[in-house]
């Protein structure tokens, strides 16, 4: 059986961290990511990356972290009770960007590997990660680009794996309390160790080296859009969806919080600015209404062309 190598891991979600770093910038024209190193007293600890009042990014955070703990949080341990009590190591890459521009969507990723040591017998180690998009504004070409390249990263490890970790994505991203998804998806993956070590990476590294060729292109084409500031306001009342998800139900937040991370980390994922308007609907057939009527409900997108 291949033997992890966790070096390995590191090496490339810090270059990742780099380059994904450099694309935003480049694509901001403005604004520069400020880096906060850290440490983590149990051990361990990362670098934080900010990028503040761009002319295209509100708010762009893109963290790493590499931590050591002599106990897995329970959230780790959820589904493999085996663990409790293990020794571990979690790294990753993990990102939130809040555009300016209503017409921009927000995006989520992360690439990410636990190493779990258990009391008695040999470690264990999973990948997990994924992206996903938020837009306000729907547009059908976007979401056709966004779902052909995450399909595009799974193609090479097996046609099976796109629609399933859609499909998981679907289910993850999804506010039982509103009964709504979060956006319009990507894929999502989890205690991913298909093919032994180096396969596993291989998929990982995929996924993480895909999003760019996904994101850029849409900010691309919506980044001078021209917008009201009644869309800016329904920017702002729906990011309270985002707020809302990862505050009560994400999964990353959680483990961050209970394994004793940074905190400052962990909750620059929240947009800078936002809103809560009670019982608010759309009217009907508006732009605002096609999100929900449309773009809120999961789709196969992969599957379509733009001009059908």
């Amino acid at each position: 059986m291949q033997t992890a190598q966790p070096e390995k891991v590191r090496a490339y979600l810090l270059d990742l961290q780099d380059r994904i770093c450099a694309a935003l910038e480049n694509e901001d024209g403005q604004a520069r990511f400020q880096e906060d190193s850290w440490t983590r007293e149990e051990g361990g600890g990362g670098r934080s990356r900010v990028m503040a009042d761009g002319q295209v990014f509100e708010k762009a955070g893109i963290n790493f972290s590499d931590v050591q703990g002599s106990q897995l949080p329970a959230s780790a341990t959820a589904k493999r009770p085996q663990l409790a009590g293990a020794s571990f190591r979690a790294m990753g890459v993990s990102l939130v960007i809040h555009p300016l521009n209503p017409h921009v969507p927000t995006t989520h990723m992360n690439v990410r590997f636990f190493y779990a040591e258990p009391t008695d017998g040999a470690p264990i180690w999973w990948f997990g990660g994924g992206f996903d998009l938020t837009p306000y504004y729907g547009q059908r070409e976007d979401a056709i680009h966004w779902h052909q390249t995450a399909r595009a990263a799974c193609q090479p490890f097996g046609n099976a794996l796109y629609p399933k970790f859609k499909q998981i994505c679907d289910e993850y991203f999804y506010l039982p309390h509103r009964a709504e998804p979060r956006g319009i998806g990507g894929i999502f993956f989890d205690d991913y160790a298909e093919g032994g070590f180096e396969q596993a990476f291989a998929f990982m590294q995929s996924v993480g080296d895909h999003f760019v060729p996904a994101y850029q292109p849409i900010v691309a084409r919506r980044k001078d859009s021209p917008f009201s500031d009644a869309q800016r306001q329904f920017q702002l009342y729906r990011r309270g969806r985002y707020v809302e998800f990862n505050l009560v139900y994400d999964r990353g937040t959680h483990f961050g919080l209970q394994s004793k991370g940074r905190t400052e980390s962990i909750l620059m994922s929240l947009p800078p600015l936002v809103r809560w308007d009670y019982d608010w609907h759309p009217e009907p057939k508006t732009p605002e209404a096609e999100l929900y009527d449309v773009y809120l409900k999961p789709q196969d997108w992969a599957n379509q062309s733009v001009n059908s």
